[in-house]
């Protein structure tokens, strides 16, 4: 215990003190959480970055000008105490806070900075018991973020920052311990095709020309193998300007790695170990070896390459039960190369009613997943009901129930088209509709889950496009170029790592020979021309004796988010954009001057605007 005739210089933090300090001399500073004026007495939470405490400045042992002086107090100043910590009374303890059992009875007080008029309630702790204390969360995030200074002074975000930055510090030691180098790769690079635009830089000192920041940094970590470092990760930055979705930012982060002279199953081995490292940092529970499913299964039975497996409703294939059928709708399916699925709802017969099936399902909501309609059947004492069954045959009947296991009170809901696509599409988003609506998903519950064989080309309206990007290694190498029908059923050695229905990484084996790497631009319809303007440098790498490697990426931003069970990934962020990828706070993007652009050779003085030397009038 210090001697009560000596301050201690060091500040104390405000969550380190307890019982055992009573008597102590402190010196505490952060900011003011809650005041509670009782007439003479004053009573404060104050706060920093590990806690709070509360003092007290009380006539009776403070003396009268620090008294005055705290009276002037409010909300979020910042300031500086020094006192002695006591205990509270019997009865006016504080469960809502770590050291709500001791108080801090002040000495002195030094107002380090006063703060304005507060946008909205940064307190998360109420000062007695019972009392309300919501803090921000009622806000609107647009006004959150262009205050995220103070938004950032909640314990609430603070701890989500900490806790980020103890999983990627888990991370590193993780990797580190493997033999793996941190290695940074550059910012400012080619613009190269890797499935989104581009954020251009346009070069002062190369007229005319361009940098891009990197969608990700997969030439240079393939390079990186090329040149011997064997094992490479890196928390990357990463830059797309895509299209806008709700969990989505212009810019990110993830945990990029790659490794030479492996197969899938190290990756798979290093990242379940990986894993369940850092999720029991959020005390989530994971078990590997991680299940597994092709993309072909998970589109068959889920209608998704990213399935949440928390629960069932899995598709059940009907096709050949209605070959002959006389039920005119599926006949005219089956007739243009259709399909017909389904999903059994268990036991649900009673919460999915008629008026719910036919009104909101059938004419309203699975319309709007792009299918023409649904049919639905109920299971009552051994027999399917609905105005449809009528239509069908006595083995269709018998069919159906034995196919989906249909037990009484069951209800089964079919989706037939011509499209496959669009069958899988709208049943996949009919699947996670039902699960939502009837609490099917638990709580608590995180099923990881590797994705692979994926078909290693798209098939679009302008040709074939890679399903990931061009260096994924191909199932097979003795394909020919330009036979479309044999690439189009062409498998890659990609993988990606799925849980609880999020994407939360994605990887492959990489193509490391040459020749292959070209034959595969050929595929795609890459000119020599083309291949050599854009890749020209990454190919002749490869002519050197690349080693057979292969990586992965995982989203750092969405696997804290659901490690720690935010709404959005912009909370464990610090500084994000909006849903329009823009900030409130700094309120970029902005304009600049036209001296800038003329600098950069984007625009040159005269009547009218140039812009790469072209006038625009």
């Amino acid at each position: 215990m210090a001697d009560r005739g000596v301050m201690p210089k060091e500040r104390v933090s405000c969550a380190g003190l307890g019982a055992a300090d009573t008597g102590r001399a402190v010196r505490l500073a952060g900011w003011v959480d809650a005041l509670r004026d009782h007439g003479e007495v004053l009573f404060v939470h104050l706060r920093d970055v590990n806690g709070i405490v509360q003092v007290v400045f009380n006539p009776a042992h403070t003396p009268a000008p620090v008294c005055d002086l705290a009276a002037a107090l409010r909300n979020e100043y910042c300031v500086e105490i020094t006192g002695r910590v006591t205990l509270r009374e019997v009865g006016t303890e504080n469960p809502h806070i770590e050291t709500g059992t001791i108080e801090v009875v002040a000495e002195t007080l030094n107002i380090l900075a006063k703060s304005k008029a507060l946008p909205f309630q940064i307190s998360e702790k109420a000062m007695v018991a019972g009392a309300d204390a919501r803090g921000a969360g009622t806000v609107g995030e647009d006004l959150r973020l262009q205050y995220r200074y103070l938004d950032l002074r909640r314990p609430g975000m603070q701890r989500n920052l900490i806790m980020r930055h103890r999983i990627v510090k888990r991370m590193r030691d993780y990797l580190d311990a493997r033999g793996f180098v941190e290695v940074e790769t550059p910012v400012l690079t080619k613009s190269t095709p890797e499935g989104a635009r581009d954020y251009l830089v346009p070069s002062r000192v190369h007229r005319h020309c361009f940098y891009a920041l990197p969608q990700s940094p997969q030439l240079f970590k393939q390079l990186l193998m090329v040149g011997g470092l064997e094992r490479y990760f890196q928390i990357a930055r990463c830059f797309r300007d895509e299209d806008l979705r709700p969990n989505r930012q212009p810019e990110f982060t993830q945990l990029d790695l790659e490794a030479s002279f492996i197969d899938e199953e190290y990756i798979y081995e290093i990242i379940e170990g990986l894993m369940t490292e850092v999720c029991a940092l959020g005390d989530i529970t994971l078990s590997a070896p991680f299940a597994r499913m092709t993309w072909q299964e998970a589109m068959d039975t889920t209608g998704s390459d990213h399935p949440d497996t928390r629960f069932g409703l899995r598709f059940v294939d009907a096709t050949d039960i209605f070959a002959g059928t006389s039920y005119g709708i599926f006949r005219q399916v089956l007739e243009h190369g259709g399909r017909i699925k389904g999903i059994n709802v268990k036991r649900e017969s009673e919460r999915l009613s008629k008026n719910v099936l036919q009104n909101e399902y059938a004419r309203e909501i699975v319309p709007s997943f792009g299918a023409r309609g649904m049919t639905w059947m109920r299971v009552t004492g051994g027999t399917l009901e609905s105005n449809i069954v009528q239509f069908f045959s006595p083995g269709e009947r018998d069919g159906i129930l034995e196919r989906f296991g249909a037990e009484d009170g069951d209800v089964i809901i079919m989706i037939a088209d011509r499209s496959w696509q669009v069958l899988t599409s709208a049943l996949g988003l009919l699947r996670l509709h039902l699960a939502g609506r009837l609490g099917l998903i638990p709580d608590g519950m995180y099923r990881p889950l590797w994705i692979t064989d994926f078909p290693l080309f798209e098939v679009t309206e302008r040709g074939l496009t890679s399903s990931h990007h061009p260096f994924t290694a191909p199932d097979r190498e003795d394909f020919d170029p330009k036979d479309k029908d044999v690439l189009a059923g062409l498998r890659s050695r990609a993988y990606d790592l799925v849980m609880n229905g999020e994407e939360l990484g994605g990887g492959s084996i990489r193509i490391h020979r040459a020749a292959v790497q070209r034959k595969l631009f050929d595929a795609l319809g890459l000119t020599q021309d083309e291949v050599r303007e854009k890749f020209g440098f990454f190919i002749h790498a490869l002519e050197y004796g690349a080693p057979p490697h292969g990586g992965i990426a995982l989203g750092i931003d969405r696997l804290v988010s659901m490690i720690l069970g935010t709404p959005s990934i912009r909370d464990v962020i610090a500084f994000p954009k909006n849903r329009s990828a823009y900030c409130p706070l700094s309120e970029a993007p902005s304009a600049v001057s036209r001296t800038q652009l003329a600098e950069l050779g984007l625009v040159e003085s005269g009547s009218g605007k140039w812009v790469l030397g072209k006038k625009i009038m």
